[in-house]
């Protein structure tokens, strides 16, 4: 059997624990799509994995990375793919290694425009905000949407969908650098963490935001909601800040506000064929360029213990990618 390098999560002891390792490659399932993988994105659940706080969390060891881009080495019949065909892919699990398997439901045709980088950078983030924005926020054209973590790879993905979707959008980021990356992707505004509800309030006339994109959690939440005007959304994708906030839903009541949960996984897992239904509305979007991931720093696949320290510290900016050397 051919093997291959990948990582491995062995110990429950954080980042620092990653293991490179040579493996056998994985057996090609009945019906899986084998795809070379050129680029692998780091996303935040993968720092959780390392210490056995996320969700899912397979028995050890086993290999992390939940998103891939690279070569179709072969494709079951009358799955629309074939070898050779440039792709992305969302395994869920395997994603840090040479080579993955995977359902065919979860690879998706990459636009020719986009690097293997680029397209590593989509399935988590792309496909988390289409469903948090268009599905669960309902946002409409002409709503102002406020964006915190605006310079991290979900941050700037909410923002350029925002824009394309015709909202204005105030980014919140935590230094300039970050803040500079945020109107890159199209904010019409980029503020700094310290007194944002202040700063909103100021922006917005008193009205206040529409929608709140939310992935970091934290202290930041009440001011967030106190940030909502009449019938605004709260839209709570995570807590990349280590603290899960609590809310006093007497705020709620105040102007007919939303505290809006955003479990993509869990939708798309219990609603087959929900995935490519949202890559068919954002892959226009993505070959016309308005949607255009912005890959922040690449590591080799090698060096994934410090892309994982990296996003831990929150000092990404833009989208961390691992590179395969292909």
């Amino acid at each position: 059997m051919d093997r291959m390098r990948a990582i491995h999560i062995s110990s429950h002891d954080g980042p620092a624990a990653l293991e490179v390792v040579d493996i056998p490659e994985p057996d090609a399932g009945e019906g899986q799509v084998v795809i070379d993988v050129h680029a692998s994105g780091v996303t935040f659940p993968e720092v959780l994995q390392t210490r056995g706080r996320y969700q899912m969390s397979p028995p050890l060891p086993f290999v992390p990375g939940s998103e891939i881009a690279g070569v179709v080495r072969s494709a079951p019949e009358g799955s629309g793919l074939s070898a050779g065909d440039r792709v992305c892919a969302f395994p869920g699990l395997g994603g840090f290694a040479e080579v993955v398997a995977t359902d065919p439901s979860q690879v998706f045709p990459l636009p020719d425009s986009l690097s293997f980088a680029q397209g590593a950078s989509v399935p988590m983030n792309v496909l988390t905000v289409h469903f948090a924005l268009a599905h669960r926020g309902r946002l409409q054209a002409g709503e102002t949407v406020l964006v915190h973590g605006a310079g991290g790879g979900i941050g700037i993905a909410a923002t350029q969908f925002a824009t394309a979707m015709g909202a204005r959008v105030i980014a919140v980021a935590s230094t300039e650098e970050k803040r500079d990356l945020a109107q890159q992707a199209g904010a019409s505004e980029a503020i700094a963490p310290e007194g944002f509800k202040d700063a909103v309030k100021e922006l917005t006339g008193g009205k206040g935001v529409d929608v709140v994109v939310d992935p970091v959690g934290g202290d930041r939440f009440t001011d967030s909601i106190r940030a909502l005007g009449q019938e605004g959304r709260i839209l709570v994708i995570g807590f990349t800040g280590g603290e899960i906030p609590t809310v006093k839903v007497n705020r709620l009541l105040l102007g007919n506000k939303s505290a809006v949960g955003v479990g993509w996984g869990e939708y798309w897992m219990s609603n087959p064929g929900y995935l490519q239904k949202q890559w068919a509305e954002v892959q226009p979007l993505l070959a016309a360029g308005k949607l255009d991931p912005l890959v922040g720093m690449e590591f080799p696949l090698e060096q994934a213990t410090d892309a994982l320290e990296l996003m831990d510290g929150r000092g990404a900016v833009g989208k961390i990618v691992l590179t395969h050397g292909r």
